[in-house]
């Protein structure tokens, strides 16, 4: 059985450290800084101007469409207000043209609670440790089958774990998509026929930011209740 003890600890112990090493790479990087995403993503930010030519190509031909419109008022065909559009067209032109340094200030405001939940002071984690304190609650140490039974329980614990990782980063990504294509999202405003979509845009974003943090508290709750446990694995 000696044999299999050192297989079933050695193949834990890997676990546990690929696990330490994944959560100190990923949840540091992930948040409301665009950093990380523009570094994977370069193309993003270098389309980033195609989107404000776009956007701003929208507000104009929409705002020549609803103007030409008002011609055929007495033919029955439905339009805007010519003052009232035109008011928000050039409102929405100005909000597009400034779109990165507003969504910049959107993401300095939910990175502050994020930064705050990232750099609370809790007890130092080491995953590489619970195999351990899962044999020592075992009792069986000695024992291939008590080793096998913390592997599955180790494995069980990393897959989980690597799920709400996963789950984080996937929230990062879509929150790098919303944000490089905001001047799109604005150019939606400026007609009351789209502006349902630049509200819900400007949800979605709320709502991920939101989700970023509640995953970022999700995760740091885990890990201090590892540390917890690792501290005095027989308490329970």
């Amino acid at each position: 059985m000696g044999i299999l003890d050192g297989i079933v600890g050695w193949i834990a112990e890997q676990v546990m450290n690929i696990l330490d090493l994944i959560t100190s790479s990923v949840l540091g990087a992930l948040g409301c800084d665009m950093d990380v995403f523009v570094r994977y993503f370069p193309a993003a930010e270098t389309m980033y101007n195609v989107f404000v030519a776009l956007a701003l190509g929208l507000i104009l031909l929409n705002w020549v469409w609803q103007l030409f419109r008002n011609f055929g008022l007495h033919a029955g065909l439905d339009a805007e207000d010519p003052v009232k559009l035109s008011i928000r067209s050039f409102l929405f032109i100005f909000l597009v043209w400034f779109a990165d340094d507003i969504v910049d200030l959107v993401l300095k405001i939910g990175g502050t609670p994020y930064h705050w939940i990232l750099t609370s002071e809790l007890p130092p984690v080491s995953f590489a440790k619970f195999n351990s304190a899962i044999t020592t609650i075992l009792g069986v140490c000695a024992t291939g089958s008590g080793l096998l039974i913390g592997l599955i329980l180790v494995i069980i614990l990393a897959w989980n774990y690597l799920k709400m990782l996963f789950e984080a980063a996937e929230r990062y990504i879509l929150l790098g998509v919303l944000v490089f294509t905001a001047p799109v999202a604005f150019a939606m405003g400026s007609s009351q026929s789209t502006s349902g979509i630049f509200k819900s845009w400007g949800r979605m974003v709320g709502g991920q930011i939101f989700l970023l943090l509640m995953n970022a508290w999700c995760l740091r709750l885990f890990t201090s209740m590892v540390g917890a446990f690792i501290a005095n694995p027989l308490s329970i």
